[in-house]
Parts: C-alpha cells; sequence; structure tokens
C-alpha cells in the first residue's frame, strides 16, 4: 500500500492519500480502529451516511482505515465561506443527529441505547455532491441520544466560550443558540447527561488544560442555551 501526501491532520488521527479514489485514516499512539471499522460498516448497512470502507486485510494496520476519497467543503467551511446560512447548517447538524439516534444499537441489549457519534460538529460533516456525510468515529459508543446531543452542544459552547478563538467564537455561539431549539425537539439535555458530556471531555486524551478550564463555563452556556 503506497501511502501518498498527508491531507489532513487531526488531533487524534491524520489522513494521507492513496490514490484519486481512496485515503487512508491513520490512528495517532497506535489506537486500534477495528471498532470503529466495525460501527461505520453497521450504520453504512442501515443507510447511514458514512464514508464507503475499504476492506481490512491481513495487510491492514490495525490503527489504519481505507477510506473512499470525499469531494466537497465541511459544513464549518461553508459556514465560514458563507456558502450555507447559519439556521440551515444547525437544521442539517440536528436531522444527522436524529437519523443516527434511529439505528438500534449494535451490542448493547438496553432498548433505548443508540449508536453515538460523541463528536458530531461542523467539521465533521462534509458535505459531497451526494449528500452529507459524517466522518471521524473514533469516539463512537452506545448510549442514550441525549448524551449525543449534550456533547455536540458543548463543543459549540466550548468554542462559543474560548478566549483564544475570536474568530469563530461569535459563530459557534450563534449556531448553538440556532441548533437550541432542534435539540429540544428531539427530546433535549437533561443535566446529568450534560454532566456525563463534560466528564468524557474532561478526561479525554487531546484536552488540553487550557479546554478543560473552560468546560465548567461552556456547560453553563449549554444549560443557559437549551434550558
Amino acid at each position: 500500500m503506497q501511502i501518498g501526501e498527508l491531507l489532513d491532520a487531526g488531533r487524534t488521527a491524520d489522513v494521507y492519500a492513496l490514490d484519486e479514489n481512496w485515503v487512508l485514516r491513520r490512528n495517532h499512539d497506535g489506537l486500534d480502529a477495528t471498532h470503529e471499522w466495525a460501527v461505520m460498516s453497521y450504520l453504512s448497512a442501515h443507510g447511514y451516511p458514512v464514508p464507503r470502507l475499504g476492506p481490512r486485510t491481513a495487510r491492514t494496520a490495525p490503527h489504519d482505515l481505507v477510506l473512499r476519497r470525499l469531494t466537497g467543503p465541511t459544513l464549518l467551511g461553508s459556514l465560514e465561506s458563507g456558502g450555507l446560512p447559519t439556521t440551515r447548517a444547525a437544521a442539517l447538524l440536528a436531522r444527522l443527529l436524529a437519523e443516527l439516534h434511529t439505528v438500534p444499537a449494535r451490542l448493547s441489549p438496553h432498548p433505548d441505547d443508540r449508536i453515538l457519534h460523541l463528536d458530531l460538529h461542523p467539521d465533521n460533516v462534509v458535505l459531497t455532491p451526494q449528500g452529507p456525510v459524517v466522518t471521524d468515529w473514533g469516539d463512537t459508543a452506545e448510549g442514550p441520544p441525549a448524551l449525543d446531543r449534550a456533547t455536540t452542544a458543548l463543543t459549540l459552547a466550548h468554542i462559543a466560550v474560548d478566549p483564544h478563538r475570536t474568530t469563530t467564537s461569535a459563530a459557534a455561539h450563534t449556531l448553538l443558540d440556532a441548533l437550541a431549539p432542534h435539540l429540544a425537539e428531539a427530546g433535549g439535555i437533561s443535566a446529568p447527561r450534560l454532566a456525563e458530556a463534560v466528564a468524557r471531555r474532561t478526561t479525554a486524551p487531546a484536552t488540553t488544560p487550557h479546554e478543560a478550564s473552560l468546560l465548567a463555563e461552556a456547560a453553563s452556556l449549554v444549560t443557559a442555551s437549551t434550558g
């Protein structure tokens, strides 16, 4: 497998070109991508828009995923360029969450549990010519949908309260306000699920001390916006 140029460097994984049709997503620190591959395969079989997966073979490293190359801007890029209004972006995020939460859990026996993304934000949605595709399933788990809603809201609020994000904080706050009614319609965000989302973000390896220091303020903003 010939690995080409680095296309994207993320917090937990990097994406490399393989050819014009396929890319390689390589997790940092050798984190095993087998679970992520299984969840994405399951979601694809249920019709949810995830990147098309290449086969895993004996030559595929455990921390690698081969994915169909996507064309189009991210939802974040479209928002920043003015190509998509905030209200439509909020409706799209809410729809992608709601559709995901119609998929039954793959492993959990609890009837109310669903597949959760746990990092669904505008930079993890690619607007392809065929429609939006949700990427970056490294944090996926199963559980109550309210935890997924809380995590998305917390991510936006976290950017909104960060003084280092001077160019994006206002836009994140506006998007959170536009998203809030959709989240309420879907079932809302309970205080325990918001606390769980904060705890998960606090202990995430990629969370810096500066980011951790803002989580209480971000949670308060979520409560104010969605309560």
